[in-house]
Order: structure tokens, then C-alpha cells, then sequence
């Protein structure tokens, strides 16, 4: 199967460091300058008559081998100490008490910059989850997020002051920051009371806040990775305003119309299709880029019909991932989204990507293989069915994915390491 080939390997996780070079090309021209200086002070001590001081400055009653040797203690002192306290003082920033040691957090840095160019499609909560654990083996992630999001905080803001909808955004910024966690914090502080604050997030207002001093939605989310220290980009899938519609059904109904991406889920009704209006917009130039020059794609884990497919369903961006030789992976969901997948298998939201989109965009399904919830959420939570017995032209890889803090979600770090584990699996038979 030919997307087993589409991946270098474990270069990603192993990169070199690259630091000795540089380390013994310092110190080849520190001793050179000292032996240029040391043939200058020869020359003057040898044809320039010196004062009686430098007998005692220079230390001419002691042997010639102790003041080599002395000298050069005193030397690699000094040069230790400045080294040491010049390290301190430059990477502050990257260091705290308490944290990994420097070394370990530079060799960490150098790795995730050589990490797999990761493009990750989705929204919501489970996007952000699997940037989460994404950031800690590349830097190279790039987020691209549904701009249909109409309800909540995000919902008000996109109808009274015209931005995108930025809820996503920065749950996604929150879960990439380099910052501290009271920053983090801070971004997803949500108001609980105040006259038109009430129900919004700091992060919401902050961003659009940002579109209205950069003018631009999407510098306005550059400009908040960047002050936040965000691993990677985060991207609109679209630039445009765009609406996502549904027809719902019940058994023996006609097909009815809901408008909305909030609405979608409280109609209480089996899902046919969703579709987006206007139809045709224009994808986001830097999204394209990014997803033709990915190394591995990934669509979801996230909201089948509301954050997923909104996505594919800009024609350019589902052109793109067709057209792109990276991997292409399909996270299914690990629990039933209700309003949405009531009763769904693994195999049910693989056939609804491809009835809206067509066949040749998944090369592998990434699903959960653990079906044990402790005994409080039984009753409250529905996990996705496996699909053992389907014949399908499509792998699906089952694993153990879910967070015991939270059984109805993925484990940050299961999921990255499963993702990036598939060339190795490949290799393996």
C-alpha cells in the first residue's frame, strides 16, 4: 500500500545535534587568537624596554612552567565563569527553576525544529487536543480550523463586530503556547457576569481585539502566536464568511433544511448532508501551501459533521489533500457526538467523509480500541464501535487512544505517538 512510503522515518524523532562542530571550531579560534597575542607580548617583552613593575606583574621569579600553568588556571577560570553566567543570562527566557535542565530543553528545541511537517484539519476540543501532544516532537505543525462556528462567544463576536469566528482559534493557540500556564489560563478565562462580558473569553475578545489593530483576521492570529510563543501555525481554512447548512431527516421524512453550525446538533434528527453557503469560497492561500508541502496530513479527531467535513468541504482545501503525497491520516472520534453520530462505527464516519467529498482523500483510519469506561461514565458516554468485520480498502488501525481523565477523549500524547509510529509500523510489516 503505497502511503506506507510517503514518510522519511524515524529521522523525526533521532535528529543530531549539530552542536560539537561548532563547539571545537570556537575553541580552534580562541587558541589562535591566544597564540597571536602571545606572539605579540614575546615580541614587545623581548625588543621594548619594560618598567621594573613588569618583573612582578609578569611574575618573572617563578619558573616558566608554574606560570604557564598559572596563567592558564587563571584563564580557563575566567573564561568558565563568563561562559557560564553568558548562558544564564541569554537563556533565562527558555529556563525556569524547576524545569528540565538547559541542555535537555536546547536539545529538545532542535528536535521538535527538525520534526515532521504535520498539517492537522479540524475544531473544536479535539483538535486541540492532538496539537497538544503534537508540539512536543515538531515544531513544524500547522492548524487549519473551520471558520463556521456560530454559536457562544465566537457566534456574537462573528455577527456584531464581522470577525471570523475566533473560539477555535484560540483553543488551538492555548494548546500550542510555549507560555506559562497562568498565560494560558488567562486565554481561556471566560467572564461569568458584566454587562456585555458575560459568556465571553478573554482569548475571543483578545483576537479580536488583535483583528482590529492588524486590520486582518488572519495577521491578527499571527500576531497572537507570535506574542504567545506559539509552536507552528494556526490557519483559517477559508477567509470568507460562510454559513454551514444541513438536511436532517427522520425515518419516512422529507429532508428539512437547518442553517447553522450550532443548530446542526439540536435538531434531534439523523444527519443526510451538510453543505456550506455561499458553496463555492476560495480556501486560504497559506492553508494550500501548507498542506501540498506536509509530510503527514491529519483529519480530526474533532466534531464529524461540524468541525471536520466544514473543512473538505471548501473544494480547493479537498483538492489539496488529494493532490498531496504525504500520509493522510483519519482520526475517528472516540466517543459518539450526540446530535451527530448517534449510533455510528468507526466505518459509518469514514463512508460519510466520502459521500461528501469522494473516495482517495484517507490513506489509514487511526481509531480507539479500548472500550472499557470506568463505571461513572457508564450511561453518559458512548464510545465509537469498531468496525472489525467491514471489508475495506482502507487500513484502519486500532489502538488503546483514550485519556483515563477523561474517557470520552484522546490521550494527547497516545495520539502523537501513534501518528507518528505508522512508517515505523510499516517497516515492521
Amino acid at each position: 500500500m503505497r502511503f506506507w512510503r510517503k514518510l522519511p522515518g524515524m529521522k523525526w524523532l533521532y535528529p543530531g545535534m549539530g552542536v560539537k562542530r561548532w563547539l571545537l571550531l570556537l575553541m580552534a579560534g580562541v587558541t589562535s587568537m591566544s597564540l597571536g597575542l602571545a606572539y605579540l607580548l614575546v615580541t614587545i617583552y623581548r625588543q621594548q624596554p619594560l618598567p621594573e613593575i613588569f618583573y612582578y606583574l609578569t611574575l618573572q621569579f617563578i619558573p616558566r612552567l608554574w606560570r604557564a600553568l598559572l596563567f592558564g588556571m587563571i584563564g580557563l577560570a575566567a573564561v568558565s565563569l563568563a561562559v557560564y553566567n553568558l548562558n544564564r543570562s541569554l537563556l533565562a527566557v527558555f529556563w525556569r527553576p524547576g524545569r528540565d535542565n538547559l541542555a535537555n530543553l536546547i536539545f529538545q528545541h532542535r528536535q521538535r525544529a527538525r520534526g515532521p511537517k504535520v498539517v492537522a484539519i479540524g475544531g473544536g476540543t479535539g483538535l486541540s487536543i492532538l496539537l497538544r501532544g503534537m508540539k512536543e516532537y515538531s515544531s513544524n505543525l500547522t492548524a487549519i480550523i473551520t471558520v463556521a462556528d456560530d454559536g457562544g462567544s465566537s457566534g456574537r463576536l462573528r455577527r456584531e463586530l464581522g470577525v471570523l469566528p475566533p473560539g477555535d482559534f484560540r483553543n488551538c493557540i492555548a494548546a500550542l503556547a510555549d507560555a506559562e500556564p497562568l498565560m494560558t489560563e488567562l486565554l481561556q478565562y471566560r467572564f461569568g457576569e458584566g454587562m456585555g462580558l458575560n459568556g465571553h473569553s478573554f482569548g475571543n475578545l483578545f483576537i479580536a481585539a488583535m483583528a482590529g489593530v492588524t486590520g486582518n483576521f488572519e495577521r491578527a492570529i499571527a500576531e497572537s502566536s507570535r506574542v504567545l510563543a506559539v509552536r507552528g501555525r494556526i490557519l483559517p481554512s477559508t477567509l470568507e464568511h460562510v454559513t454551514l447548512c444541513a438536511e436532517v431527516a427522520g425515518r419516512g421524512e422529507q429532508p428539512r433544511h437547518v442553517e447553522g453550525e450550532s443548530r446542526i446538533p439540536q435538531s434531534g434528527l439523523p444527519i443526510e448532508r451538510v453543505y456550506l453557503e455561499p458553496s463555492r469560497v476560495r480556501a486560504d492561500t497559506q492553508a494550500v501551501r501548507a498542506i501540498l508541502q506536509a509530510e503527514l496530513i491529519v483529519l480530526g479527531p474533532g466534531s464529524l459533521y461540524t468541525s471536520v467535513l466544514p473543512n473538505l468541504l471548501v473544494e480547493e482545501l479537498a483538492e489539496a489533500i488529494r493532490a498531496s503525497s504525504a500520509l493522510r491520516v483519519y482520526v475517528c472520534n472516540v466517543a459518539i457526538q450526540p446530535g451527530e453520530t448517534d449510533g455510528y462505527t468507526v466505518w459509518d464516519h469514514v463512508r460519510a467523509i466520502e459521500n461528501h467529498v469522494g473516495p482517495g482523500l484517507i490513506d489509514v483510519v487511526v481509531a480507539n480500541s479500548n472500550m472499557n469506561l470506568p463505571e461513572e461514565s457508564k450511561g453518559r458516554v458512548e464510545l465509537v464501535r469498531p468496525s472489525y468485520n467491514v471489508q475495506s480498502r482502507i487500513p484502519i488501525l486500532y489502538e488503546d487512544l483514550i485519556d483515563p481523565a477523561s474517557p470520552w477523549r484522546h490521550h494527547p500524547d497516545k495520539l502523537a505517538r501513534c501518528l507518528l509510529d505508522l512508517p515505523l509500523r510499516s517497516r515492521n510489516g
